[in-house]
């Protein structure tokens, strides 16, 4: 059984939906279960996510963007993540460390290895055990996404040329780590996701 698991993909994917439904399903099944979300899940972090997501802030540098997303990150995993695994506890993380490598560094043309080394800084060894990507036509996430009853934040005003960028990564990040990372086809229903997602997870 996984004990930290993470779900990724581009906006309007429907992880945050999953997330939620395998955090019930893994405390229907008796376990202690921590549901994140990234950037954000403790006070500093939170107030970092509105630094990111605040659409007046669109002269932010890559650079600066790729360093608030890790400082949120490293005081997740010393709030919370590291220490909810040192219990035995399962950790449910809506986004981590892949999005930074999808977002900054393949859409944002960063260097893969900076943004690697800067991953590794801000995590240590808090490293997931199962990361299911959720793949999706970013057309069709977009049209999802504007559904929404708010605002574009930030980064998802980027448009629909980066958010392709941004699955592209997703999809080499799984082609590269395979035994860790698995994709899931989310041009489905709810339903049907969340049958794959128990299956990957709980083996039902």
């Amino acid at each position: 059984m996984p004990r930290f698991i993470t779900l990724e993909g581009i906006d309007g994917c429907g992880k945050s939906t999953q997330a939620k439904l395998l955090a019930e399903d893994l405390e229907r099944a008796g376990y202690d279960v921590l549901l994140l979300r990234e950037p954000g899940g403790v006070t500093i972090s939170e107030k970092i996510r509105e630094l990111l997501l605040d659409p007046a802030h669109a002269a932010m540098s890559d650079t600066c963007e790729l360093l608030l997303y890790e400082a949120a990150r490293a005081q997740l995993v010393h709030e919370v993540v590291a220490p909810a695994l040192a219990q035995g506890r399962i950790v449910v993380c809506d986004r981590f460390y892949d999005s930074t490598t999808a977002y900054q560094g393949y859409a944002n043309g960063m260097d893969l290895g900076a943004v690697q080394r800067a991953n590794a800084l801000a995590v240590g060894a808090c490293h997931p055990d199962l990361t299911l990507v959720f793949d999706i036509d970013p057309a069709k996430a977009a049209a999802r996404a504007a559904a929404r009853d708010r605002a574009q934040d930030r980064m998802e005003a980027k448009g629909l040329a980066y958010q392709e960028r941004v699955a592209a990564g997703f999809r080499a990040i799984a082609a590269a780590e395979s035994e860790r990372v698995r994709l899931v086809d989310a041009s489905r229903g709810i339903d049907a996701i969340h049958a794959d997602v128990r299956a990957l997870v709980l083996g039902q």
